[in-house]
């Protein structure tokens, strides 16, 4: 038999300790949800995940995380929406070390491009927008390229520029218009998103908002802006009922372990039951086809669902779970978003989600924020136990939508308006209580729920994660139904 040295055992022994004993790393990120005391704008600095509205992310070579977004800030009454010492500007400009904890580093520009309020105020009769919407940033040989969207509400007068720099926190120099559209053009020219072909280095914009659809347009790699100047581009994705019903904010992704790019698109109203879809190509500028195979072109509604206003026990819920980046970082993969916190839905909370596969390539979502925790096996001891669980679903609109938004004072608070949870208990001997007929095994990372009623099955990946609601670590679940729809859980019950 092999000599194990008492220097060994002791290490195996400390090493037992910190992992299991009251030293062990603790991954509460300590961020609470409601950040009603930072909203004066003297507290700048301590946004960090708060008045995050359409992120773009990046990793940049200083190791940081980088996070560009809206122009959106959360204004509730008495709050100091000036001040004579602090310059506001345009694009709020975030770095993290790690995913989680977020640092405010100030704005982009200090003004909104001249370019872009020229083509406003000449599209719109005079009107003038007051911010800048939805930027996308990637990195591009050795220049860092800033993609923003000038528009105004409700209208497709909009132009998306971009604006470069060596240095993720700029200065940004302006390099002019990508895409501008009038009135009377069928898409609208916000919400960008860039895409390049690995082999060829062809690069698309994908872009569009509500009006016409998701369109697809070519770029010159050299300077970033159109290859044919004053093109639109083509459709790439619409859905049903599209004059009243929103799709926007595209977000196209690579991945290089299979091959293909994925499409991200946000449906409905961002204030209340914003949700992601997401299709496929083997094309960067498409076509891009859905979970049974349909041309998101089509006009008709996509599947699958990945994420819906959902609800935990012990949280009012969180609606606007919507417009998202796409980072894919060393093997790994995530989606950050916006959350909304009920019940008012008007704070908005950064929220980083990783993105695991299932054995057919589709992206699914973990139920629950990012927070570091290790991702290493899973025990079928594990699983035993209660759990909640979430079958993400549609919810009917409860007032008349306008340009497929919630109009103002439209919104009241109702947790029937979520996706909630429902109690379920994984018994040690395979079965589910108070569910005839569904039985669990566990199969390396996956758990099969059968149900012999039903003659069907869901099959369900199974991670390591932190839960938010109940501040501790657990262990997830997520996948997608037979009918395209996600299917979220976390186990509640204390080890």
């Amino acid at each position: 038999m092999k000599k194990v040295s008492i220097r060994t055992l002791m290490l195996v022994t400390l090493l037992a300790l910190y992992s299991c004993g009251p030293d062990r790393v603790d991954y509460d990120p300590g961020i609470p949800d409601d950040y009603g005391h930072l909203t004066d704008i003297h507290n700048y600095r301590e946004w960090g995940v708060y008045n995050v509205h359409d992120p773009s992310c990046i990793k940049a070579d200083n190791g940081y995380y980088y996070l560009y977004s809206t122009d959106a800030i959360y204004w509730p009454e008495g709050a100091v929406r000036e001040s004579d010492t602090i310059d506001v500007g345009y694009i709020q400009v975030r770095r993290s070390p790690d995913l989680v904890n977020w640092e405010f580093i100030g704005w982009a520009f200090e003004s909104i491009p001249e370019d872009a309020l020229r083509h406003i105020r000449e599209a719109s009769g005079g009107r003038e927008p007051h911010n800048l919407w939805a930027p996308y940033t990637k990195k591009w040989n050795d220049e860092y390229r800033l993609y923003y969207s000038a528009s105004l509400f409700g209208a497709n007068t909009s132009y998306i520029g971009l604006a470069t720099s060596n240095s993720p926190e700029g200065p940004w120099k302006q390099m002019g218009c990508v895409v501008k559209t009038f009135s009377d053009d069928p898409p609208n020219a916000i919400d960008p998103s860039v895409v390049t072909d690995p082999e060829s280095g062809r690069q698309w914009m994908h872009y569009g908002s509500y009006f016409g659809g998701m369109y697809v347009l070519e770029l010159d790699p050299e300077t970033g802006l159109a290859l044919n100047e004053g093109e639109l581009g083509s459709v790439v994705a619409r859905r049903a009922e599209g004059e009243t019903r929103i799709i926007e904010a595209p977000e196209v992704i690579y991945n290089p372990e299979n091959g293909l790019y994925y499409y991200f698109v946000s449906y409905d109203p961002l204030f209340s039951h914003y949700n992601i879809r997401v299709g496929r190509s083997e094309n960067p500028e498409g076509p891009y086809y859905d979970y049974f195979g349909r041309d998101l072109a089509d006009e008709e509604n996509n599947l699958p669902m990945i994420t819906y206003p959902y609800r935990f026990e012990g949280h009012p819920g969180w609606a606007g779970v919507g417009h998202n980046a796409a980072l894919y970082d060393d093997g790994r993969f995530f989606v950050m978003h916006q959350g909304r916190l009920a019940p008012g839905n008007h704070m908005m909370v950064l929220h980083v989600r990783e993105v695991f596969w299932t054995e057919d390539d589709w992206p699914v979502l973990s139920p629950q924020r990012y927070a570091g925790v290790p991702q290493t096996s899973v025990s079928e001891g594990e699983i035993a136990g209660s759990w909640e669980k979430i079958r993400l679903r549609e919810v009917e609109d409860t007032v008349t939508l306008w340009q497929g938004q919630i109009p103002p004072g439209g919104w009241h608070y109702d947790t029937l308006l979520f996706n909630n949870s429902e109690r379920i208990h994984f018994s040690e001997d395979g079965t589910v209580l108070d569910k005839p007929g569904l039985n669990w095994t566990m199969e390396e990372n996956l758990i099969i729920l059968a149900d012999a009623q039903n003659n069907s099955a869901e099959t369900l990946l199974v991670f390591r994660g932190w839960d938010w609601e109940n501040n501790r670590e657990t262990v997830l679940f997520s996948g997608l139904s037979d009918e395209g729809f996600g299917i979220w859980g976390k186990r509640i019950d204390k080890d």
